[in-house]
């Protein structure tokens, strides 16, 4: 009997996991059969979210140069490297380019195509345009994934989950929202993949409430401007008369930071240098177990200093009164508020500084008498986001986002260390291209966007939605819409996905933020008592080894593909053996 592997999610994860198979075959398979079953209701290679049908006015967060399918020598990993092209290689693309998702999706579709070719010749991949439903099999026997509108089940002698992002139920504030829409005629849109959700409900000229400010919001901006034949001409919009005015506020109150607007010169900060794999196997080894602000934050926080201050001494030293050396042993040796204490005397701007509370929250202690001054208000501090971004003299910022990526490598082995820190980076590291921002500030002026402030609450009353800010006290904003801008968390209990509910029913295990619990070495799935599954493997999102985005930067090291690597090697291996002990038997 040919051994079978199922791989459920065909997106970018898959077809990653299946790139680190036909790397790793030649060395742990060569000349065995094997056929693959690859089930997605959507296309291999782009799966949901980057599925080349969706509008074309949506685009890549982040530049073609920054995207690669492909593992290089900087990737920690036992299996070989497979080099190939960035997007931006690929498609012939300036590499500073933010490029269409459709194009994202025709490069995913490519890798994919290329990958199944790239198999030696006993490999056969079959794709399964279905939902798989469950998963049920004994841990020392074939496995039987049930599929959508297939009477019979797929065997497998193992599956690897790589679902992607996942839908939710509503939470219960999101219930009760829904119900006094329901009730009273009211639109409310819950968190979603933007690119899914049916916008027609928003009447143009409408007052609509958004809470979220992040991606989502982005996603839902354009659709709602362009997407109903609104242009920029300059920077100014022009509407099409079929815009709703949209009101946005969130936690923080401001969009996520702009991307860096331009290229790295000279060496990058030697990372990692006060978290590295030293300090996670101390953190690792603590039996009382971790608290991340309390025993993780603070190393997260000096790593990030170093990564900004090395880049401020060595390449701006004129706006330093001290030499690199002497800071860095006094830096090396403190704490907490003596490092900000140290900085404070040896760098004379404030702005030159790195304060990653001031950061975090923007808002904190802003206050406006009114809604209109706060548009001012806004609009300046995304006008001066945006000039920082694009100007090398700060390339410190430049610096902390690879110290970011660096930290995120090692955080990966920590697991569940709850959401805060997830959000916190895409803040930093993963916001909108700059134009989107100009594209926002002209929203603005025309009146289309308005903005809310921070700290947003909402409450449901009198028929109608409300929203208020810490940021205008007092004061509040009424609509007969609600959209959620966001993505659905989904946890293993309130996931959509009847597959994963069901294995979380089955007894896997799953971490206090309700992520699928994994052996992190190859991420088998875990029972409550801490067992690996030795048929069922899980990578992504909805795992605690998820990792810092969609794609890989290149030359980073890249976490998803070192975890990639490790499961598809795992996989190979036993399937390999289990196939030559079942010859034996015969």
């Amino acid at each position: 009997m040919t051994p079978t592997l199922v791989i459920v999610g065909a997106g970018p994860r898959g077809t990653g996991l299946l790139e680190r198979i036909a790397a790793n075959a030649p060395e742990l398979y060569a000349g065995s059969e094997l056929d693959v079953h690859l089930v997605d209701p959507y296309p291999p290679g782009g799966g949901r979210i980057w599925r080349e049908a969706q509008s074309p006015l949506l685009w890549m967060n982040s530049e073609a140069q920054d995207v690669t399918m492909f593992t290089d020598e900087t990737v920690a990993m036992a299996g070989p490297v497979r080099k190939g092209p960035t997007l931006h290689e690929w498609a012939a693309l300036d590499g500073r380019a933010f490029t269409g998702r459709r194009r994202q999706g025709a490069y995913l579709r490519w890798v994919y195509e290329s990958t199944v070719a790239a198999l030696p010749p006993g490999i056969r991949v079959h794709h399964h345009a279905r939902r798989a439903l469950r998963v049920s099999g004994p841990p020392e026997g074939r496995q039987q994934v049930w599929l959508e509108g297939r009477p019979e089940p797929l065997l497998a002698d193992l599956v690897v989950l790589t679902l992607g992002h996942l839908d939710a139920e509503l939470d219960d504030e999101q219930r009760r929202l829904a119900a006094h829409a329901r009730a009273h005629g009211l639109v409310h849109l819950p968190p979603d993949f933007t690119a899914d959700t049916d916008l027609a409900a928003l009447a143009p000229g409408e007052p609509v409430l958004v809470r979220g400010f992040g991606l989502a919001f982005v996603d839902l901006m354009v659709l709602l401007t362009e997407g109903r034949g609104g242009r920029y001409e300059g920077a100014e919009y022009v509407p099409s008369g079929r815009e709703p005015v949209l009101h946005v506020g969130s936690r923080r109150g401001v969009p996520y930071h702009s991307k860096i607007g331009y290229d790295w010169t000279g060496d990058r900060p030697p990372l990692p240098r006060f978290f590295g794999p030293a300090e996670v196997d101390e953190l690792l080894a603590r039996p009382e177990g971790i608290d991340f602000r309390r025993d993780v934050w603070p190393l997260v926080e000096k790593e990030l200093g170093f990564a900004h201050y090395h880049r401020l001494f060595t390449a701006h030293p004129e706006r330093t009164t001290v030499a690199w050396a002497d800071f860095e042993e006094k830096y090396a040796a403190g704490v907490g508020p003596e490092l900000r204490a140290l900085a404070a005397s040896a760098v004379p701007d404030p702005a030159d500084r790195l304060d990653l509370d001031a950061l975090d929250r923007p808002l904190e202690g802003v206050s406006h008498t009114s809604y209109e001054e706060l548009q001012d208000g806004l609009r300046a501090y995304i006008q001066d986001d945006l000039t920082r971004r694009h100007d090398p003299s700060f390339s410190p910022d430049s610096a902390v986002f690879f110290g970011l990526l660096s930290v995120y490598g090692q955080l990966v082995r920590l697991g569940d260390i709850g959401s805060w820190w997830h959000g916190f980076f895409s803040y930093l590291a993963s916001g909108p291209p700059g134009p989107r921002l100009r594209q926002m500030l002209a929203l603005s002026r025309a009146g289309v966007l308005k903005f809310l402030g921070a700290d947003m609450t909402v409450s449901a009353g009198d028929g109608v939605f409300r929203a208020a800010s810490a940021t205008v006290p007092g004061t509040f904003v009424e609509a007969r819409a609600l959209v959620e801008a966001r993505l659905p968390h989904p946890t293993v209990e309130r996931t959509r996905d009847a597959l994963l509910r069901g294995l979380y029913a089955d007894g896997a295990a799953a971490t206090p933020e309700g992520l699928l619990a994994v052996d992190p070495a190859d991420g088998r799935v875990l029972d409550g008592s801490g067992t690996p599954h030795p048929r069922r493997f899980a990578l992504g999102p909805h795992t605690d080894a998820r990792g810092s985005g969609a794609f890989t930067r290149p030359r980073t090291g890249g976490p998803a593909f070192r975890q990639n690597d490790a499961t598809a090697r795992a996989a190979l291996t036993f399937l390999h053996a289990h196939h030559h002990a079942e010859g034996a038997v015969r």
